[in-house]
């Protein structure tokens, strides 16, 4: 194993040492953060994915008001055929 691999080992055996070393009370508050931080990971990639949503929706708005074929925006959005109808 590389010296680099290792080295992320065994600072991942001190990180672990160190959170089962907590009181129970530091122990609540560490799981309280790392919840909260999951939380606004995924609330960050729902986010995320829903902007990109709404831009993959006002391509195909665009491309639909230039005339291109439904096929052909449905190709290049990922959009179902009954979404770009919907337009």
């Amino acid at each position: 194993m590389p010296f680099k691999a290792r080295k992320a080992v065994f600072n991942k055996l001190e990180e672990i040492v160190d959170i089962a070393s907590l009181s129970k009370a530091d122990r609540m508050k560490y799981d309280e953060s790392i919840k909260i931080y999951r939380d606004n990971l995924a609330i960050m990639a729902f986010e995320r994915n829903q902007g990109r949503e709404e831009e993959r929706l006002e391509i195909a708005r665009k491309m639909k008001a230039l005339g291109i074929a439904e096929e052909t925006i449905v190709l290049a959005t990922g959009l179902t055929a009954e979404e770009v109808a919907q337009l």
